[in-house]
């Protein structure tokens, strides 16, 4: 899984529609190979990233959980600790 796509599920307060289509833009990218499509590209790109952010917000309106809501201070802390740790970098 692309690194960059985070999780957007179970958090309070919900994923916004810029994070939403954020995560749909790593994923064309991703999938595609282009971080910025060709001209003849670019419409083909842009309608794959809508729909795939359409399909994401969907999926995010349909999932049901009991667990807590995450706190995503908490969780970019945690993921702060965890890069620290493995690339041995402090900022």
């Amino acid at each position: 899984m692309c690194r960059n796509i985070k999780i957007l599920f179970n958090f309070d307060p919900p994923a916004n529609d810029e994070e939403i289509r954020a995560a749909a833009l790593q994923y064309v990218r991703k999938i595609s190979g282009y971080n910025t499509p060709s001209q003849v590209n670019e419409e083909v790109f842009n309608k794959a990233i809508d729909e795939v952010a359409a399909a994401t917000e969907k999926l995010l309106k349909g999932l049901v959980t009991h667990a807590e809501h995450k706190n995503r201070e908490e969780e970019a802390a945690k993921a702060h600790a965890r890069a620290v740790k493995r690339f041995g970098l402090e900022s």
